[in-house]
């Protein structure tokens, strides 16, 4: 969460006005940043408000009014709250004065009530007497009726009437004359203690008791309510002082780092540290009268347990919204929503959307639109969704589903099952009539329903349901599976420490301001980012920091085009750096036998990452020139030390990933790298640095898409089919060199990636692949699963190829324009996929080749 929204969220609703403005800020911030980097400021509004001042001249005059403001606030409040304070402990004080005088008011009472007159006296007075101060301010403020009695409909009173009703002693401050001073003390219920009560006093006839009585209890209630409403006010007094320190501390980092300038230091130590509300001893008082709250709190309510009186107060503050930073995966998930908002104002409010008219809580859901059509029983109105093309597509699919069920293609029954449910299942993921993962969740339910697995042993007899539902099962659930959990539990952790972007801010900074170092320098960036925390993550850290720039480079700029592009590309070949920098590296982990090791890998695939991105920038340089007119606001390092928690996470992020390379030799200790991959999850999740919000957050969806991926392989090798396929096509190319095989399947992998997502395209061919690998007469299966699967990641030809890509597609300016279109992903992408595809099959062959594979 932004602090931004935390102070939104955390602030006292009718104090919102006096909270320091940091959106404000922010946005002056940015002005000023834009004066610093220009010749001239070119936008109207912040001409008159710069003047070519000084920045550090202007920011301090803002912040001087903030504080002004927050500290006038502070003050009443202030005088406010600790006057009602000061009242309520000398209103209790008195109440413990009068104790000492108890049994003589009560003879004196007694006395009274023996003669009429005197009596009619008392009892006027008693109802007539004002109860405690119900003119406070604050949330538990109450009105009274002319009696004195609390008027409220609240139905807590029951509940605050019996917690009263266990104090044995009496509150007798609330009232300037005590007349029932023994009610409070009896040790009875309250209806023993009215009974005791009533027949002491058998010989009155006209005294009502009952008045006298609820006269007592009432001022005893408004006593609690004054004590809970005190107690919250001074909790949201300390918070306001937090808050705003917080918000000015906050507002002055971004300054200086935007601005390049040294003000947050100067000023919180000269203005801030010396304002009233700020003063050192000023959260010491307020933590003195909160305590006494408490103290009072638990003398009249708790019997003196302090720790309940806490217990009970806290409960009606209200919840303190916390604000921590954000993973990258809370990040995608907002990018998420926002996309899905948008096709659901696009789809709902007449194809346009209007945030404005998005359902918000509370508003009414929003109506589905429906169509009137003629049937023979007469007009039916049915959602227009259903005339939609995916309703259309999602009828053929199932269509060719329920054909190729009883086209005689197979011999046998499980092959020909299969075959319909793998072509079923492709085309629902190259369609996505469906979203992706939820395909995936029908694999094994079709695998089950339709019979299609067989034993592993010869004679190969199909299994029965049950049987086949804990094979299914357990190939959803792999190594493979736990490996991937455990590089988003390393990414996370560097994303949540900020160690991820102090790397890629210390290698920007020194790029220099040559639009052409600029550019290769984020490529780079992009693509180590992608091997350590996944070419799903790398898109959004490298954009986060690349925004200053974008935000001084004139609108429709070439340079910002040139380097949103090479993020993104560079990210789709980051993702074939590591086993871990994308989902299609893992399945082919999976598939492997052996499996390379973290070296070998390494050996292959960083030399023809190298030569891919150069020959990607030279392209970028050729199509874009953005050198041309453009001036570049340097990105700078991030100035604070290594915290001990950012070198902690560290070593174990680097300890893990040395194990992940060694695993090969620590089989007998680990058995498997998704083994190791447990020791990061334990370690961060069980000291805290990464919450359980945030294993809620990991790609779930993704998970889901690669372990039914995994089944699918799984089933279409038992039934045999995946087997007959490969024969067949190994007759085919029967005679063919390896390299031929190479080339044919390595543009094959490109095609169907292109059109289809990544980890879906490696999920389709690479099982295939591996069987027709296995069937050559030069058996090399690792050698073309690594070809095809880095050809997987380097498809990169349309804005829907990858996760990169749809990030770069939806990256916008300040006015809300998108950076990209479609035709700038044709016309660099289809060439960049080109060229990482000539590199694959020459330099990457060739160390595949040397590795022996």
């Amino acid at each position: 969460m932004k602090f931004s929204h935390s102070i939104q969220f955390n602030a006292v609703p009718d104090w919102s006005s006096h909270y320091i403005a940091y959106s404000n800020l922010k946005k002056l911030i940015y002005h000023l940043e834009k004066s610093v980097h220009q010749a001239g400021p070119s936008d109207v509004e912040t001409r008159p408000l710069l003047n070519n001042e000084d920045p550090e001249l202007v920011f301090a005059r803002a912040l001087d009014v903030e504080l002004e403001k927050i500290s006038s606030f502070y003050t009443v409040k202030e005088k406010e709250i600790f006057d009602e304070v000061d009242d309520l402990l000398r209103d209790v004080e008195n109440g413990a004065t009068d104790d000492d005088a108890e049994a003589a008011v009560t003879a004196a009472d007694a006395a009274a009530l023996s003669r009429p007159s005197i009596h009619h006296a008392t009892s006027d007075q008693v109802g007539h007497h004002g109860g405690p101060r119900s003119s406070h301010s604050g949330p538990s403020a109450r009105s009274t009726t002319d009696d004195g009695i609390e008027d409220s409909d609240d139905d807590d009173d029951a509940d605050e009437t019996a917690a009263l009703n266990k104090k044995r002693r009496s509150i007798s401050g609330m009232s300037r004359r005590r007349t029932v001073p023994n009610i409070m003390h009896n040790s009875t219920d309250l209806g023993a203690s009215m009974s005791d009560f009533s027949k002491a006093r058998r010989y009155s006839t006209t005294y009502d008791d009952y008045a006298e009585t609820a006269q007592l209890f009432s001022n005893s209630i408004m006593v609690k309510k004054r004590i809970v409403s005190l107690y919250v006010q001074l909790c949201e007094l300390k918070s306001y002082i937090q808050l705003n320190k917080t918000g000015f501390s906050k507002v002055l980092k971004k300054f200086d780092k935007i601005v390049d300038r040294e003000l947050r230091t100067k000023y919180i130590s000269e203005n801030v540290e010396s304002a009233y509300p700020f003063v050192q001893d000023r959260l010491p008082q307020l933590d003195d009268r909160i305590q006494k709250m408490v103290d009072v709190y638990a003398e009249f309510v708790t019997q003196g347990d302090i720790d309940e009186a806490k217990k009970e107060l806290r409960s009606h503050l209200r919840e303190h919204v916390v604000w921590e930073r954000n993973t990258v995966w809370r990040d995608l998930i907002g990018i998420e929503r926002r996309a899905e908002a948008a096709t659901l104002g696009a789809g709902l409010l007449g194809g346009r959307v209007d945030g404005s008219k998005l359902r918000r809580q509370g508003d009414e859901a929003p109506k589905t639109p429906m169509q009137q059509i003629d049937t023979p029983v007469g007009r039916l109105s049915c959602p227009t969704w259903l005339f939609g093309t995916t309703t259309f597509t999602l009828v053929g699919i199932i269509a060719v589903f329920v054909t190729l069920l009883y086209a005689p293609i197979m011999e046998k029954a499980e092959q020909q099952n299969c075959l319909a449910m793998l072509v079923f299942v492709s085309l629902l993921w190259a369609t996505e009539a469906i979203p992706l993962f939820v395909t995936s969740l029908l694999i094994p339910f079709l695998c089950v329903l339709l019979n299609v697995v067989r034993a592993d042993d010869p004679p190969y007899k199909r299994l029965n349901s049950k049987d086949a539902t804990a094979y299914v099962f357990a190939a959803m659930w792999t190594p493979v599976i736990m490996l991937l959990l455990g590089g988003f539990s390393v990414a996370a952790a560097l994303s949540k420490c900020t160690i991820d972007k102090r790397i890629a801010t210390f290698v920007l900074s020194k790029a220099g301001t040559r639009p052409s170092t600029v550019i290769i320098a984020n490529m780079f960036v992009a693509a180590f980012a992608s091997m350590l925390v996944s070419n799903v993550a790398a898109p959004v850290l490298c954009f986060s920091i690349i925004e200053p720039m974008l935000r001084n480079l004139p609108t429709g700029s070439n340079m910002s085009k040139a380097v949103i592009m090479g993020i993104a590309l560079a990210s789709n070949v980051g993702g074939m750096l590591s086993p871990i920098a994308s989902p299609q590296n893992v399945v082919a982990l999976g598939i492997m036998e052996p499996p390379p090791t973290w070296g070998e890998w390494f050996f292959i695939v960083i030399p023809v990452g190298i030569v891919s991105l150069v020959l990607i920038w030279i392209l970028l340089l050729l199509t874009f020139q953005p050198g041309k007119g453009t001036t570049i606001v340097p990105i700078r390092t991030i100035k604070e030390k290594f915290s001990g928690v950012q070198w902690f996470v560290s070593i174990v992020c680097i300890s893990t990933i040395a194990l992940w390379c060694a695993s090969h030799q620590l089989e007998s200790t680990f058995g498997d790298m998704g083994v190791i991959a447990i020791l990061p999850i334990v370690i961060f999740f069980g000291i805290g640095i990464l919450t359980k919000e945030d294993f809620n957050n990991f790609p779930w969806t993704i998970i889901i898409l690669a372990a039914g991926g995994l089944s699918l392989g799984k089933a279409v090798k038992s039934s045999g089919l995946l087997h007959t396929i490969a024969e067949e096509i190994s007759v085919r190319v029967q005679g063919m060199h390896l390299y031929a095989v190479l080339l044919i399947f390595s543009g094959l992998s490109l095609v169907v990636a292109t059109f289809i997502s990544h980890t879906v395209a490696a999920l389709i061919i690479l099982p295939l692949v591996a069987d027709i690998g296995r069937n050559m007469e030069e058996p090399h299966p690792n050698l073309l699963i690594m070809a095809s699967t880095l050809m997987c990641s380097a498809a990169m030809g349309l804005p829907t190829s990858g996760f990169p890509n749809m990030t770069a597609i939806m990256k916008e300016d300040s006015t809300g324009q998108r950076y990209l279109e479609v035709k700038h992903f044709i016309s660099r992408g289809v060439p960049a996929s080109v060229l990482t595809l000539a590199v694959v099959v020459t330099l990457g062959y060739g160390s595949m080749r040397i590795i022996g594979m």
